[in-house]
This record gives structure tokens, sequence and C-alpha cells, in this order.
């Protein structure tokens, strides 16, 4: 029995998990010409709404000024675009395009599968509980 302190630490533990879950699929996202981040753009956006850039920033875990980089160029290869706010003239939203959610969405078919592989490890009551509490802790 370990008793050392990272065995039972939630942050080494959420990341070990995290790198668990990413480590098989990071190559398929590789392998479909994108990179991580734009996978976290794409994935975030191909079934939402329009984003201001400081929300998808926030949602795709990276810091705005690179978010901004990078939209203008997934703007430039045509996988989103940007729009003028009706709500806020002074904001500009971020979409997919229709090229980047052709792009994204068998990604998103493999993501969902590659999830299902690595939650098979554990029953669909604890798959759920762990996703609702996940979701308590990102939400604070």
């Amino acid at each position: 029995m370990s008793n050392r302190f990272v065995d039972d630490y939630l942050g080494y533990l959420l990341g070990q998990a995290n790198h668990a879950l990413y480590k098989g699929f990071d190559a398929q996202v590789r392998a479909a010409g994108i990179s991580s981040i734009e996978w976290r753009v794409l994935a975030t956006l191909h079934d939402s709404a329009p984003l201001p850039v400081s929300q998808l920033a926030h949602e795709v875990l990276s810091k705005q000024p690179t978010v901004t980089k990078l939209v203008q160029r997934m703007c430039e290869q045509g996988w989103l675009r940007l729009e003028a706010d009706a709500a806020d003239q002074r904001r500009t939203l971020v979409a997919a395009t229709a090229a980047g959610r052709r792009l994204v969405r068998p990604l998103v078919e493999e993501a969902r599968a590659h999830e299902a592989n690595v939650l098979s490890a554990l029953g669909p009551d604890e798959s759920s509980a762990l996703k609702n509490l996940l979701g308590k802790l990102a939400a604070r």
C-alpha cells in the first residue's frame, strides 16, 4: 500500500486520467491533419451556437490571445467564420463552417468510441456518476 501524496491527490489523478483518455486518441487527431487545440476548437463549435473568443478560449483551456490567433488561421483555412454579435456590435462571435463541421464529424464519432472504450472499465452508473462529479468540479 502506497502512502505517496500523488497517489491520492485529485490534481494528479485527474491529470493521469486525462492522459489515459487522450494518449490513444491524439494520434487520430494528428492523422486528420489538425492539432490538439484545433480539435478542441472544432469539437466545441461543431454543434454549438457561435461563441465569443473569450468564452471559446475558456472552453478549450487556452489563453485568449492564443485562441484569437488560432481562430484567424482557422478562418483562413475555411474551418471557422466570424460573425457580428446581433446583441452587442462590439463583440465578434466564432462559428464552425460546414467545412469545419465535416472535418471534425468523424473525429467526434471516434472520440465517442474511444471514450466508451476507456469507460468500459467502469459500469454505466459509475461512468455517469464520474461525469456528473467532474461537471460539478468544473463548474466551480
